[in-house]
């Protein structure tokens, strides 16, 4: 049996959706529910924090993507940081880099890495800039 823990950290002007076990055709209805709620925002901002996620398989693939799709209807972004293993050969072999960008650092990930000097004065956990 698949299992996925799915902890979300709220954080001024995002979330991070921290992934950590598999996400595959069992366990990607928690990601769908989780991303259509985090979705329901005007212009909403998501990182999905992947380091901890040991497999993916398509249906898992799909669920990132269509969670892209929605975020950038709404006039929003999902983001994948410590991507990885399966997950990034998966993106390899499909061609789909290009939605999903590899980004070394966080800051990277929701577009704000201009903003790092302010980012780095708040209460924020280190390295996440939203």
């Amino acid at each position: 049996m698949t299992e996925l823990a799915i902890n979300v950290q709220r954080l001024p002007g995002c979330h991070v959706v921290h992934l950590d076990g598999e996400l595959d055709r069992v366990t990607r209805m928690q990601l769908d529910r989780t991303l259509a709620r985090l979705l329901e925002a005007d212009r909403p901002k998501v990182v999905i924090d992947v380091t901890d996620l040991d497999f993916c398989d398509s249906c898992g693939l799909w669920a990132l993507v269509v969670g892209r799709r929605q975020a950038e209807r709404r006039g929003g972004t999902v983001r994948l940081v410590g991507v990885h293993g399966p997950l990034a050969r998966l993106l390899t072999l499909t061609r789909l880099t290009h939605l999903f960008p590899p980004d070394a650092d966080p800051a990277d990930a929701t577009g704000q890495a201009a903003d790092r000097a302010v980012t780095r004065t708040r209460a924020r956990p280190r390295g996440w800039p939203c």
